[in-house]
């Protein structure tokens, strides 16, 4: 349950300080409807992450990626709250979160074919 935390943590450091600590280009916000896109960008000029904001709230799908453009990760909110499924890859695995009402209804985590080689 711990690893679970640590992971949860980290995930929401990512997608929480990537929006709050730009380092880089300043962002990015244009108009779609009732939302707000932001995007966030690298020092290079890639982008960091991206989703939508409505009322001032997270809301929609936020996707982060890293320095190489690969997904990081992939979360949802309806406005503000974590809904839905989020999911977290790494080199040897990926990890899905279910919330439910902004609470963590499950995890499952798969390893890739060479990560359960290993072990």
């Amino acid at each position: 349950m711990k690893k679970i935390k640590n992971i949860l943590m980290a995930a929401i450091f990512t997608i929480g300080a990537a929006a709050m600590a730009q380092e880089g280009p300043e962002p990015k916000f244009e108009k779609e409807g009732d939302l707000i896109k932001g995007t966030f960008f690298y020092e290079d000029g890639t982008i960091r992450q991206q989703g939508t904001y409505k009322n001032g709230k997270l809301h929609g799908e936020w996707v982060a990626y890293d320095t190489e453009g690969k997904k990081q990760s992939l979360a949802n909110y309806t406005e503000g709250k974590k809904t839905g499924k989020w999911f977290f890859w790494s080199s040897d695995k990926l990890t899905e979160i279910d919330y439910d009402n902004n609470q963590i209804a499950g995890v499952n985590t798969w390893k890739s074919d060479a990560a359960l080689a290993e072990n």
